[in-house]
């Protein structure tokens, strides 16, 4: 069985070239395309997708305001952001609206089907490089809350920053040397000093908050 994709950009070079790598996969297929959001959620609700790509910046309604309008929807679709160099602001709105990932659009094949894969487990997944901007971003803003930091310890810190890599708990075991119901034990710590529920709002969380800025990457 393959995996029904949604890509929602503007740019037709960018859903053709999206589309001809997932052509290639055994695992996806693109069963529509659209130029804008308010397109995106009628197909949503006719083709029923697995995950969606979404751009930002679009005419007549943007990736952020479709995010909203799922949410409000209750439409839990994951969905991949589909980004470029200049929209730190709005990735970090998209973590707060529960995205899965983010691409930048000139982003390999592996990466692709990588993203899409932990999307459809129901993970989130920042890629190295897209992690980067988001904490440099944080970094510069004022409104930074740093002492927040201190309610998780360097090891919490650890696991929730290679959760946001899209790092399984068993892999995470492995890498720390410790078994994997202990990282499983950490992530409640964690869900319960941050008051979420799910790996994406933790991540999301620690973003907001500039708790990652601490760890070296």
């Amino acid at each position: 069985m393959k995996y029904k994709v949604l890509i929602v950009d503007d740019h037709l070079v960018v859903r053709e070239g999206i589309k001809l790598i997932l052509e290639t996969s055994e695992s996806f297929q693109v069963i529509g395309e659209a130029s804008n959001g308010k397109v995106a959620l009628e197909m949503i609700n006719n083709l029923q997708p697995d995950v969606i790509l979404l751009d930002l910046n679009m005419p007549v309604m943007s990736g952020l305001d479709t995010l909203k309008i799922m949410s409000e929807q209750s439409i839990t679709i994951p969905v991949i952001i589909l980004t470029t160099y200049n929209e730190d602001q709005l990735m970090v709105s998209g973590i707060e609206l529960g995205v899965k990932g983010f691409l930048l659009k000139d982003t390999s094949r592996e990466n692709l089907l990588r993203t899409l894969e932990s999307a459809i487990r129901g993970e989130t997944l920042l890629q190295p490089e897209v992690m980067a901007k988001i904490l440099k971003y944080k970094q510069g803003k004022s409104d930074n809350h740093p002492e927040q930091a201190a309610t998780l310890t360097d090891k919490e810190l650890f696991i929730l920053q290679a959760v946001a890599k899209g790092y399984k708990s068993r892999e995470i075991a492995f890498d720390m040397g410790i078994a994997e119901r202990t990282v499983k034990a950490h992530l409640t710590n964690i869900y319960n000093k941050l008051g979420v529920n799910s790996r994406a709002e933790a991540v999301a969380i620690a973003i907001d908050q500039g708790l990652f800025r601490l760890i070296d990457k």
